[in-house]
C-alpha cells in the first residue's frame, strides 16, 4: 500500500506535499529553537550544532545510496529496451525465411507485436490498458508460437524453423525481463526513510536557526528545494512509463519504422 501511494501518485503532487512538509518541520524547529535560546547553554548549543551535523550527514548518505538505486534500475530498463528491440529484429528476419505460407503471417503478427510494446509503454499508469495490452501481448506470443510448433513439427531438420524458435523463445523471455525491469522499483521503505530523516534534518535545521539571532529563512528554503529536487529525481526515475524522466524508446521505435518499411 506504501508503494503504491508512492509510485501512484503524480509527481508534482509529491514535490508539492514533500515542500510543504519540510517548510513546516523548519518552521516548527526554528519555533522550539527560539523557545528554548533564553534557557539553552553553550554546551547544549554545540550538541545540537553536533547532532545536526550527524542527521544532515545521515541525509546525505541515504539519498546517496538512493539516488544510485534509481540510477541503477533505469539503466537496466534502458538496456533491456534495446535487448527486446534486437531480439524481436532478429526474429522478424528469421521469420521471412519460413515457407512463405508461414512467413507472411508470422511478418504481419511482427509488426503487430512491436506497435503492442510502444503501446504498453505508453499506457501511463492506466491498470485498466496496461492488462488490455498485456494480454494482446499474450495472444501475439502464442499465434507465433504455434506457427513455429507447425513449422518445426513439418520438418524438424529445418535450419530455418530451428533459428526462428530461437530467437522467438528469446523475444517472449525479454518481454518478461522488461515487465520484471519496469517493476523493479526502489523499495517503498527506503523512500519513506528518506522522507522521515528529511523531515528531521530540516526540523534540526530549523531548531539551530532558532537558537540564533538571526533568521535565515532565504537559506532554508534553498536547503528545501534542493532536497526536494533531489528526491524527486530519485522517484521520478523510478516512474519509467508515466514520469518525466522517461526511457528512451528509440530502439523501439526505430525497429517499427524499419519493420513498415522493409518489403518482403
Amino acid at each position: 500500500m506504501a508503494d503504491e501511494l508512492i509510485f501512484s501518485t503524480a509527481s508534482w503532487i509529491i514535490i508539492i506535499c514533500l515542500f510543504a512538509t519540510l517548510l513546516g518541520a523548519w518552521s516548527i524547529g526554528r519555533y522550539l529553537g527560539h523557545r528554548a535560546r533564553a534557557t539553552i547553554d553553550e554546551t547544549a548549543k554545540s550538541q545540537a550544532n553536533a547532532l545536526q551535523g550527524a542527521v544532515l550527514g545521515l541525509l546525505a548518505l541515504l539519498m546517496a545510496f538512493t539516488l544510485s538505486m534509481a540510477i541503477s534500475r533505469y539503466e537496466a530498463r534502458k538496456q533491456v529496451i534495446v535487448d527486446e528491440a534486437n531480439a524481436i529484429g532478429t526474429t522478424y528476419l528469421r521469420a521471412k525465411l519460413l515457407p512463405s505460407s508461414y512467413a507472411a503471417d508470422a511478418v504481419t503478427l511482427l509488426r503487430q507485436y512491436v506497435g503492442i510494446q510502444l503501446d504498453l509503454y505508453y499506457a501511463g499508469y492506466d491498470p485498466a490498458r496496461i492488462q488490455a495490452v498485456s494480454k494482446q501481448t499474450t495472444q501475439l506470443q502464442q499465434q507465433l508460437w504455434s506457427i513455429a510448433t507447425t513449422v518445426s513439427a513439418q520438418d524438424n531438420r529445418s535450419v530455418s524453423a530451428g533459428l526462428f524458435v530461437q530467437t522467438l523463445n528469446d523475444t517472449i523471455d525479454f518481454d518478461a525481463k522488461r515487465h520484471a525491469a519496469f517493476q523493479n522499483r526502489v523499495p517503498g521503505a527506503v523512500i519513506w526513510l528518506l522522507f522521515g530523516v528529511a523531515v528531521a534534518a530540516v526540523g534540526m535545521v530549523g531548531y539551530n536557526d532558532g537558537l540564533g539571532s538571526q533568521r535565515h529563512f532565504v537559506g532554508a528554503v534553498l536547503i528545501i528545494i534542493l532536497l526536494v529536487v533531489i528526491i524527486w529525481v530519485t522517484i521520478d526515475l523510478d516512474l519509467p512509463q508515466y514520469g518525466l524522466i522517461r526511457v528512451n524508446q528509440q530502439s523501439m521505435l526505430n525497429l517499427q519504422e524499419f519493420i513498415q518499411q522493409d518489403v518482403r
